[in-house]
C-alpha cells in the first residue's frame, strides 16, 4: 500500500506545478507546529521533522525562518487543522486535510468543489474509516548497518513496511507510532530526511479514463485551494493497475 501512496504523491506534486504552492502549504504546517510546541526545533519534534521535510523539498531556509517568525508574532493567524470528508464522482471516497484561519470560508469552498464536480460533502466519519492513518519516514542509516536486522528491530516499533532505496530507507507504521519511530531514529543517530502523516485507502476502485478524469478534476480543484494541505481518495491510480 505504501508504494501506491508514493505514486499518488508524485502525481500530486506534478499537479501542483510549481514549488511556491508546496512552500505555502509547508509554511502553514510549520506555523501550526510552532504555535503548538514553540520555535525551538530541538525541543519541538514536529517542527524539527517539518524543517527536514522543507529541506527535502528544497524550500529556501529564509522561507522556513519567515514561517517560524510569523507564528511567534502576536498578530499571527490562528490556523486550525480541519478534515472534510465526502464522495466524489462515481462513488469515490475523498478525504481532505486543511489548515485554515477561517473554517467558514474553507468548508464553503470545499463544499463548492464537491458540488461543482458531481460529488457531495459528507459528515465527519463518513469516509475516514476507508483509510489507514499511517506515518512514513525516510532516513539514512549508518554505514554498514544490515538492512534485514534493522527491519527486524523496527518491527517492534510498529513498522509494517520497509523499503531499501538508493537514497535512503523508507518505512511505514501506524500513525500512533510516529513519536516512537522518530525518537528511535534520533536515538540511533540516523539522519531523518522526511517524516509525515499519510492516509492510505484500504481498498481502491478502478475507473475508466473518462471517469478518472472527472475524479481528478475534483482532486485538482481541492489541491489548488490554499487552505488544503492534502487530498486522499480511493480511486486506483494508473500505476496500480
Amino acid at each position: 500500500m505504501g508504494r501506491a501512496f508514493e505514486y499518488r504523491k508524485a502525481r500530486k506534486m506534478k499537479r501542483w506545478g510549481h514549488m511556491a504552492r508546496v512552500f505555502t502549504k509547508i509554511g502553514k504546517e510549520i506555523e501550526i507546529a510552532v504555535k503548538a510546541g514553540g520555535p525551538d526545533p530541538t525541543a519541538n519534534t514536529r517542527l524539527r521533522i517539518l524543517m527536514q521535510n522543507a529541506k527535502a523539498e528544497n524550500m529556501p531556509k529564509e522561507n522556513v525562518e519567515r514561517a517560524i517568525k510569523r507564528a511567534t508574532d502576536k498578530d499571527a493567524a490562528d490556523y486550525k487543522e480541519m478534515i472534510y470528508e465526502g464522495y466524489g464522482p462515481h462513488g469515490i471516497a475523498v478525504l481532505v486535510e486543511t489548515a485554515t484561519d477561517n473554517t467558514n470560508r474553507t468548508v464553503a469552498s470545499v463544499r463548492m468543489y464537491f458540488n461543482k464536480c458531481g460529488g457531495s460533502l459528507g459528515n465527519s466519519g463518513s469516509v475516514a474509516f476507508m483509510f489507514e492513518h499511517k506515518c512514513v519516514f525516510k532516513f539514512k542509516a549508518a554505514e554498514g548497518v544490515d538492512p534485514e536486522e534493522l527491519e527486524l528491530e523496527m518491527i517492534d516499533l510498529g513498522v509494517d513496511e520497509f523499503y531499501v532505496e538508493e537514497d535512503g530507507i523508507t518505512v511505514y507504521a501506524a500513525y500512533e507510532s510516529f513519536g516512537a519511530v522518530q525518537k528511535w531514529l534520533d536515538d540511533q543517530g540516523y539522519e531523518i530526511i522526511s517524516g509525515e502523516s499519510v492516509r492510505i485507502p484500504t481498498d481502491t476502485k478502478e475507473l475508466d479514463a473518462e471517469a478518472r478524469e472527472a475524479v481528478e478534476k475534483l482532486v485538482e480543484k481541492l489541491e489548488e485551494d490554499d487552505d488544503v494541505v492534502n487530498v486522499y481518495h480511493t480511486m486506483a491510480e494508473v500505476d496500480e493497475e
